[in-house]
């Protein structure tokens, strides 16, 4: 049986989580056009790569084994950059282009990203509808309790 302050660390490890990811993705919109950075070359697509993570039992219930459920929370592992291929572009008089006259231009397609976007603002508003339900049905047994 999942507890009031279990539903909200579930749904609030969601939320963050899809937060970092709309974060990555508003970046890689930004730099939809940056051929050069510090670390050299143009800028890399950046991936967030999420993990499940174990809700945290208390001792009494790992002695009773009372935790019939699998909750996880999630969990962001790391932030890390396309291995993909920059794309050429043929723009002679650009400054970073190569002695054939191509710039290497970061490989982010601005549908993908816009995709993704959606996918991570829909998955963070149902976080936060699962929350909203969680506190509901806390207030609805302090009303009961009265």
């Amino acid at each position: 049986m999942m507890d009031f302050l279990t539903g909200m660390r579930v749904s609030s490890s969601g939320m963050t989580a899809q937060r970092v990811r709309m974060n990555a993705i508003s970046s890689n919109i930004a730099n939809v056009n940056t051929t050069r950075t510090p670390e050299g070359g143009p800028y890399r697509r950046k991936d967030v790569v999420f993990e499940a993570m174990p809700e945290a039992r208390n001792f009494g219930e790992v002695l009773t084994d009372q935790m019939d459920t699998n909750i996880n929370r999630v969990q962001v592992t790391d932030v890390i950059p396309d291995q993909k291929a920059p794309l050429l572009r043929y723009a002679p008089d650009h400054p970073d282009a190569n002695a054939d006259g191509y710039v290497a231009m970061p490989n982010i397609n601005i549908t993908e990203e816009m995709t993704n976007m959606i996918q991570a603002t829909r998955a963070y508003e149902a976080n936060v509808s699962a929350m909203s339900a969680t506190k509901d049905m806390a207030m609805t047994a302090i009303d009961i309790a009265r």
